[in-house]
């Protein structure tokens, strides 16, 4: 055993060196960047270059980074109370549950606060299967909803394979996607009716009468910023209330402003029984909730429902939480993604007319997705030119997510902070064109 060193890598080919000896990759290669701090939409590297964040860190930082009522809530909040015992409550867990309740329609009202999406999503599904007292969980072809069993069970966009089985009885369904449509009309659009009743004909030939919920994003981020259309939601609500299943919507990325209303699932006019939620709840903090209403929540009770983990109800977390609703509330960022959303998709509509490898435009609000294609006719992808604009972005100071799935495009997610200026969505928009300018004239 020798003694813990504590002094940090003294030279960037050290810092690679101990990545490379001492850490477990799990996804993708690393960014090739030592990320020293960040602030605002913008990330700046040890060797000074300042790179503008277009995915609000994972997903999450709608404030940006370092917001400073959030960096004084938690310099507040750590030297108070920071972590409890389970079983013990503390007043920002507690306004925390009631002010989320008033963002949303009833009955939704009851909330467990936990860590992470996986987190609240293995909640929901635990929850559904025993107020039910079914098993089987329907979700899209291209979902993702985490990495911890249940979730990564209802998960199919990547991960499935070399784990050995999944929890039983997960179904999938396939994704309504307008741009590459399966099911069409006769003027080759998409007959989504036709396919979502096709697709409950497979689950009910599949299930074993078990079917205990639906868990399914209102827009499929992971999957290629996948946007089903309006009436598609009511649809599955009815298909799910035929059968007595529960309809979970996982709104990790899309909750809380980022489409430009409070929560994705308004657009569609319904409310589903169990809403899970992360990502932009803490504002690049870990914190998550399942909002449910009272009469699942008291079912779930009277059967016993058990989530006591180390950190539920954590106050600390939860203080971030109200800070964060304060400052949607007080700035109208609901309003502002609306606007700079509309700002965003003008630009990426004026890139697609330069450049034609820009197969299609979809997203809503500052969820935006840009999908790349070598041929708009066939829609023919390239797995090569979607990785260089990600890697000339990057050089020329922008940080870009591309989506690369089989049988589609590389799709570029684009998600900066709601707090960001209409100049830093130039400079982004200014960055990107000319690296898918760049990247066509090398095909």
């Amino acid at each position: 055993m020798t003694a813990v060193t504590t002094a940090p890598s003294s030279s960037a080919g050290a810092f690679w060196a101990d990545a490379e000896r001492h850490l477990v990759r799990y996804g993708g290669a690393f960014t090739p960047e030592i990320i020293d701090r960040a602030a605002g939409s913008y990330v700046f590297t040890a060797d000074g270059r300042k790179i503008l964040d277009f995915t609000s860190g994972q997903m999450s930082a709608i404030l940006g980074h370092a917001h400073p009522e959030i960096v004084a809530t938690v310099h507040r909040q750590v030297a108070t109370l920071d972590h409890l015992y389970s079983g013990m409550l503390s007043r920002p867990v507690v306004d925390l549950a009631r002010r989320l309740a008033g963002t949303l329609p009833a009955p939704l009202e009851k909330a467990l606060l936990l860590t992470t999406g996986a987190e609240s999503n293995e909640a929901a599904i635990r929850m559904a299967k025993l107020v039910t007292g079914k098993h089987e969980i329907v979700s899209f072809a291209r979902s993702w909803h985490g990495m911890t069993q249940a979730a990564a069970s209802a998960t199919y966009s990547a991960g499935r394979k070399g784990y050995g089985p999944g929890a039983p009885g997960n179904f999938a369904i396939p994704v309504p996607n307008a741009y590459r449509p399966d099911f069409t009309t006769a003027d080759g659009t998409l007959d989504w009716r036709r396919q979502l009743d096709f697709a409950f004909d497979l689950i009910d030939a599949q299930s074993t009468g078990s079917l205990a919920a639906c868990l399914v994003e209102p827009i499929l981020s992971s999957g290629g910023i996948i946007e089903p259309p309006e009436g598609y939601f009511a649809a599955l609500r009815e298909k799910c209330r035929e059968r007595g299943m529960l309809l979970i919507l996982d709104e990790a990325q899309t909750g809380l402003c980022r489409t430009g209303t409070w929560y994705a699932f308004e657009r569609d006019g319904i409310v589903p029984d169990i809403l899970t939620l992360s990502k932009t709840l803490g504002a690049g903090l870990p914190l998550a909730a399942v909002v449910t209403s009272t009469e699942i929540e008291q079912e779930a009770h009277e059967r016993g429902f058990l989530f006591f983990t180390t950190h539920v109800a954590d106050p600390l977390v939860a203080a971030v939480g109200n800070t964060v609703l304060d400052v949607l509330a007080r700035d109208g960022l609901d309003e502002r993604a609306r606007s700079l959303g509309a700002f965003l998709r003008d630009g990426l509509a004026a890139i697609a007319a330069r450049h034609d490898v820009v197969g299609d435009i979809r997203g809503r609000g500052l969820l935006a997705g840009l999908e790349l294609v070598v041929d708009r006719e066939t829609k023919q992808t390239s797995d090569e030119l979607g990785g260089t604009v990600t890697r000339r972005c990057l050089e020329l100071g922008l940080h870009m997510n591309i989506v690369q799935l089989p049988g589609m495009g590389g799709t570029f997610r684009i998600a900066p902070p709601l707090t960001a200026t209409e100049e830093e969505l130039s400079l982004g928009l200014s960055i990107l064109d000319q690296a898918i300018g760049e990247a066509r004239a090398a095909l």
